[in-house]
């Protein structure tokens, strides 16, 4: 039988991990998908990648594979004699068969030939789902339509229009990756569908920043009120809360509210942390710019004082 290097057909090491394969494989299935690639041998190469796939990505499948040893791609070789009764209790013969047919007596399936006719997996896919901070905090449901190809009775390719709707968790976070089973591409000959990915994208907040489950808020004080202390209402997604400020807030603080991000996959909620800004009237009456005037005069507080005591040590 003719060797098949899967780790080169993928182009990843031998040591790569499951990640890794996956990866290489949804890069090269997309770029040689018949429903894409220009390549006259392009579905030949997605039938081999789909092989490599099935083959690497399974644990058991993949130990049996490397037992075959290292040979160049498309050498002639014979598998070890109790190779077969190693890894299944089907006595093979090696004299004509495909290297991707040996795999398939093993258990979990994969790839097999009846009649001549290969079951393929149905292809995965990824679309980007947008939606509002308020959405994730409390769950949503997008609606999501498609055109994903899909092979016919006959073995023809030709895209189909999807329409579903699919459920995203509260506390979903930007960046955050989900799947839907079966929900990709439909496979060929009795193979399995293959998934739907949504990647999370949050629209950005006219008043918080994400991270993670966290959410950051700038939080305007008066000079008088962090000097002073004062209590402040601050807005967050459940509702408008009062924040004690403590006298003698600087601007930069971080102050948090406990319990008031977005929440958590399993229990809990992240954090809301208010980052005080002092903000400064532009525009002052006469009474305001009086007492200014007086408070300057009457005060020796001195925020740059430490620039004359640097200034000394370095002369």
């Amino acid at each position: 039988m003719k060797y098949k290097d899967y780790y080169k057909v993928l182009g990843v090491e031998r040591d790569a991990d499951i990640d890794a394969i996956k990866k290489a494989y949804r890069k090269l299935a997309h770029q040689y998908h018949p429903d894409v690639s220009k390549d006259p041998a392009g579905e030949e190469k997605f039938k081999e990648i789909a092989d490599a796939y099935q083959t690497l990505k399974d644990p058991e499948k993949r130990a049996a594979y490397d037992q075959l040893g290292r040979h160049q791609p498309g050498e002639d070789f014979r598998p070890p004699p109790d190779w077969g009764k190693q890894y299944g209790e089907t006595q093979f013969a090696f004299d004509d068969i495909d290297l991707a047919d040996l795999f398939a007596g093993l258990a979990g399936g994969g790839p097999r030939r009846q009649g001549g006719a290969m079951h393929m997996p149905g292809q995965d896919f990824e679309v980007t789902a947008h939606i509002t901070l308020e959405d994730a905090s409390r769950g949503t449901t997008v609606d999501l339509n498609l055109a994903i190809p899909e092979y016919d009775a006959q073995g023809r390719l030709h895209r189909v229009e999807r329409a579903f709707k699919a459920r995203i968790p509260k506390g979903a976070t930007d960046g955050q990756r989900l799947r839907l089973r079966g929900k990709g591409g439909k496979g060929a000959n009795g193979g399995r569908d293959g998934d739907l990915y949504l990647n999370i994208a949050l629209h950005p907040h006219s008043l918080y920043r994400v991270s993670g489950h966290d959410l950051y808020l700038d939080l305007p004080l008066t000079p008088w009120e962090a000097a002073l202390g004062a209590v402040v209402e601050v807005p967050t997604l459940g509702g408008a809360v009062h924040l004690k400020v403590p006298p003698g807030t600087h601007a930069g603080q971080k102050m948090r509210l406990a319990g008031r991000g977005l929440p958590k996959p399993q229990e809990g909620q992240g954090d809301l942390f208010a980052i005080v800004q002092i903000v400064v009237p532009t525009v002052l009456s006469e009474r305001e710019r009086a007492l200014f005037k007086q408070l300057a005069e009457a005060s020796n507080f001195n925020p740059r004082g430490h620039f004359k005591q640097e200034a000394g040590n370095a002369g």
